[in-house]
């Protein structure tokens, strides 16, 4: 089974000692194709040189784009230079943005307006958007509507909302990212019970790594650091919750990723 990890922070600094030790590990997990997500200018910049600089272990691909966390760094220099890179073959997607009203480490209208400019590079470049929402959704979901006719589709990266988010973001013909938060007893219940609404044709699986090991893994790492070779524990869970077989649902997500992010054409390039 070939799998694709299409959200993993491959840039930040808990991969600096072992980067090609966590590639190799993937690859043997049957996880050769890695979309690592740009937060930050910097860490959107950092991505494309691993994309383009590694030794063809995997498939690497990458996003571009400002988290809202960083917002208030979303200078008009700034967007500029997110709308340069994302013109780069090897960027698939614009983001990770979003909105995020829970912790607020920028200003909410700043939030709004790097959003904002996202979605407009995203339509200038046709690419998906790779989109975080946390405690914001009415607000997400606004801004959405008013540029969905301009953005060539996206997912709602590690989703972990409500059922009316859920049918919302599906209504909008987005696809839905599910991490090892549905392996998580305490907090997954109500993903768990989600699980079988998502369409399997708008189902995507990522790690988020390093974050989100999955509770269900077994044995546990010691470092506590999730790495994209875990993604075929969020891919049993995902099969056990829809009484689905694993295969079935490799090869879906599989094809899904390919299709939203155009993977297989660039690898025929």
């Amino acid at each position: 089974m070939k799998l694709i990890d299409i959200g993993v922070n491959l840039t930040n600094a808990a991969f600096d000692r072992d980067q090609a030790d966590v590639l190799a590990r993937a690859a043997q997990a049957g996880v050769d194709t890695l979309i690592i997500t740009g937060t930050s200018l910097a860490s959107s910049q950092q991505a494309l040189e691993l994309c383009t600089g590694h030794d063809n272990t995997s498939l690497l691909y990458c996003t571009a784009g400002i988290h809202p966390h960083d917002a208030k760094d979303a200078s008009a220099s700034a967007i500029a230079e997110l709308s340069s890179l994302a013109k780069s073959d090897r960027v698939v997607a614009v983001g990770e943005t979003g909105l995020d009203f829970n912790r607020d480490f920028s200003p909410r209208p700043l939030q709004e307006s790097a959003f904002h400019a996202q979605l407009e590079i995203a339509a200038r470049v046709q690419k998906p958007v790779f989109l975080h929402e946390r405690d914001a959704f009415e607000r997400q979901l606004a801004i959405l509507k008013e540029h969905r006719d301009d953005i060539p589709g996206g997912v709602q990266h590690c989703f972990t909302g409500t059922r009316q988010a859920l049918y919302a973001y599906l209504d909008l013909g987005l696809a839905i990212g599910i991490t090892g938060w549905v392996c998580d007893e305490r907090r997954g219940q109500e993903l768990q019970q989600l699980i079988k609404d998502i369409p399997l044709d708008q189902l995507l699986l990522e790690t988020d790594a390093p974050y989100l090991v999955p509770r269900t893994l077994r044995p546990k790492p010691k470092s506590g650091r999730n790495e994209p070779a875990f993604l075929p524990e969020v891919l049993q869970q995902v099969a056990r919750l829809r009484s689905e077989p694993i295969e079935e649902i490799a090869i879906r997500t599989t094809a899904n990723a390919q299709r939203l992010f155009r993977l297989s054409v660039m690898q025929k390039d």
